[in-house]
């Protein structure tokens, strides 16, 4: 931030937290010598709109007052911008610390940087360094589909949204109308959650599965959104994770690590191939279809057929 603007942000916040009734623009204008050297009456509008919002950003409280005459009046009461003492010990910081730097997308770390300077400001300790590395292991959330901020976005703000997305076992993606719910991170895969315009039911779509751009619309949902959405349980059991059932495959050695994982048992076979024996759920065949040549099912049957369906679908383009 340049530092006319870290000037002129401090004497508007002392003019709003020193006042006992409302200012008016005009009255802000006359008092921040800033404000004065605005070129016009827009010019200072817009600087002073700016600034009220960087000011509510950072976490000051800013009542908007209209008098008796109709003028619209500005003030911050400090009962209102007034924290309690903070009191966090080491292990508290540092998780807060490990939560900020989770995030690697940009949007979401600048706003986890500022709680962080917020909470140093309301009385964080000084000894207390939320970044301090308190374990070799260091999480990251990483964000690579470009999906994921609009959709983000469009959770927060409840708005419909339109993007082309490619099913497992389609070889051209098709528009999708959805109502998102919720956006939620399993096995390094970031799920979206929400209600399926086209299809009148909750769907659950795989980020890394749309194409091309999404876009907004500005209707409103049609559909209640529920108090809980289960998208990792959802998820889980498409991949076979609740499942009762065995599948026999056979796997190239030194591919399908994730299979790997999830064998409960595994034999070599030479040649190449390991056998491994998996989970079986719903949706196993289409996880499967993504590792191609690597993978061939044994047994049940109709996995094998499922699989084999899916891979022809593929091929014919």
């Amino acid at each position: 931030m340049a530092i006319a603007k870290a000037e002129r942000l401090m004497n508007l916040a002392l003019c709003l937290l020193g006042t006992r009734r409302p200012l008016s623009k005009r009255e802000l204008r006359q008092s921040i010598e800033a404000y004065l050297e605005a070129g016009s009456d827009d010019s200072f509008n817009r600087m002073f709109e700016r600034d009220k919002d960087d000011l509510r950003e950072l976490g000051l409280v800013i009542e908007t007052v209209e008098s008796l005459e109709s003028e619209v009046g500005y003030l911050a009461r400090r009962d209102s911008n007034r924290l309690p003492p903070i009191t966090l010990d080491a292990e508290e910081a540092a998780a807060l610390g490990l939560a900020a730097k989770v995030w690697q997308q940009a949007r979401l770390a600048g706003a986890a940087s500022g709680a962080l300077q917020k909470l140093r400001a309301a009385g964080l300790p000084e000894d207390v360094d939320p970044y301090e590395a308190h374990s070799a292991l260091e999480p990251r959330i990483p964000v690579h589909e470009a999906a994921f901020e609009p959709l983000m976005l469009a959770c927060r703000d409840r708005r419909p949204v339109v993007f082309d997305y490619r099913k497992a076992n389609a070889a051209q993606p098709e528009p999708r109308h959805v109502e998102p719910w919720a956006l939620e991170c399993w096995r390094g895969h970031w799920y979206l959650a929400g209600f399926d315009r086209d299809r009148g039911a909750e769907r659950v779509f795989r980020l890394s599965r749309i194409t091309g751009r999404v876009r907004s619309r500005g209707a409103r949902f049609t559909a209640p959104v529920p108090d809980v959405v289960t998208v990792r349980e959802t998820v889980a059991s498409w991949a076979g994770e609740t499942a009762d059932r065995s599948a026999l495959i056979r796997l190239r050695t030194g591919a399908g690590y994730p299979l790997r994982a999830k064998a409960t048992a595994v034999r070599e076979l030479g040649d190449g191939w390991d056998e491994l024996e998996i989970p079986y759920g719903h949706g196993l065949d289409a996880w499967l279809v993504e590792f191609g040549p690597d993978v061939v099912v044994l047994e049940p049957a109709e996995l094998r057929a499922d699989v084999v369906d899916r891979l022809r679908a593929v091929a014919k383009g």
